[in-house]
């Protein structure tokens, strides 16, 4: 079993502070694995630790990391599922760049992110003289849809580093199942939100009579929105008339409107939102339909803003929301229906949930939390090369 607790005393070492922490990344998009690695290095500039993060393929939030005095590095690197061989060329020179900036800088912590950052780091982070590997086991090993050839090298790959981060117990112990490595290379650090994820906003404006059920996430048929629109409708044949509020874009905008009024719900494709804390400020309940999942990040923005949430017991939701929420089989339409009514009718209930999602994400989940947990962890890694 792998907790928390594993992670303090996994060493007999004392820990060591270390000086440069590098991440490496694919890009700095929206994804949520891209928002941690701007948000840790954020932590740790703050906290004294030197930060840097190098990009391969493109940027995306530069200006949020070089504001914050954290210099970004670009390794010029290419796709080879977009350009094919073509791509070859910018790849040896993305590899020659890593091998100089690792040889010159020579961090202390080589963190890196999501499959191609994994892989280029096993191949080239020892011989450059990388101190300590560690790599974020956003969705290692074991993808949905990834060859045998991916799944190889990601396992192969996560063998190589010296320990494996990831975002909560389930996603642990399904590494450790793939790669069959200790508990003592695999922990738990859960994703952290930043101080303004539990900031109260004036809630948004919209013109609706009913309670509003918000969803956030891409709008791909992985997330489980037609789900979620099903719920609605059977809620309204119950006399209980909603509007859901969908906050993302994707492929499924087109179906999922007209699946909304083939159903006759109120639905709302805002499409992808800056103001996300004025959503869940306006929102009546978080519904979280996903049919595919890991952390559950738009669950925990929920669980700070003190929204109650209903969602699939799928991933790594089941240990946020135990006790602190209301979970369902993945899509079961009727199942998530009357958890919706649940919370939306019995308010005592709602609150209770709420209060405990809450104190517990303030704990857990604060990125203060999240900065000391890797820190720690870097120390005795450190302490005991």
């Amino acid at each position: 079993m792998i907790t928390l607790s594993s992670i303090t005393v996994m060493f007999g070492n004392p820990s060591r502070r270390p000086e440069l922490v590098v991440q490496l990344i694919g890009h700095l998009g929206q994804g949520g694995a891209e928002h941690q690695g701007v948000l840790l290095a954020k932590e740790l500039a703050a906290r004294g630790v030197r930060s840097e993060v190098l990009v391969m393929y493109g940027g995306g939030r530069d200006e949020t990391l070089q504001k914050a005095g954290i210099p970004v590095h670009h390794l010029g690197f290419r796709t080879f599922s977009r350009y094919g061989l073509r791509a070859l060329p910018a790849v040896l020179r993305g590899c020659l760049r890593m091998i100089v900036y690792l040889r010159r800088r020579r961090p202390d912590v080589l963190h890196t992110h999501l499959f191609q950052g994994h892989l280029t780091t096993a191949l080239l982070a020892r011989p450059a003289g990388a101190r300590v590997l560690v790599a974020a086991a956003h969705a290692m090993t074991g993808r949905r849809g990834a060859s045998r050839l991916v799944r190889l090298l990601d396992r192969r790959a996560a063998r190589r580093a010296d320990y494996l981060l990831a975002g909560g117990g389930e996603l642990a112990r399904r590494v450790a199942e793939s790669t069959r490595l200790p508990d003592g290379r695999i922990g738990v650090a859960y994703a952290g939100l930043p101080a303004d994820a539990f900031a109260r906003y004036v809630p948004a404006q919209i013109d609706t009579r009913g309670p509003v059920i918000l969803a956030i996430g891409a709008l791909h048929p992985s997330r489980g929105h037609s789900v979620l629109l099903g719920a609605a409708s059977l809620l309204r044949q119950r006399g209980l008339d909603c509007t859901v509020v969908i906050l993302g874009e994707g492929p499924e905008r087109a179906t999922l409107s007209r699946l909304a009024a083939s159903f006759r719900v109120d639905a709302r494709l805002l499409g992808a939102r800056p103001d996300v804390g004025r959503w869940l400020a306006r929102a009546d309940v978080l519904a979280h339909p996903s049919l595919s999942e890991h952390a559950g990040l738009a669950v925990m923005e929920a669980m700070a803003a003190g929204v109650p949430v209903a969602a699939s017991a799928i991933g790594g939701v089941p240990e946020l929301l135990t006790g602190r929420g209301l979970l369902v089989p993945p899509g079961d339409a009727d199942a998530l229906s009357r958890a919706l009514e649940r919370l939306l009718r019995d308010r005592a209930l709602a609150s209770a949930l709420t209060w405990r999602g809450y104190s517990w994400s303030k704990e857990h989940l604060h990125a203060e939390a999240a900065a000391d947990r890797h820190l720690s962890i870097y120390g005795r890694l450190l302490a005991a090369r």
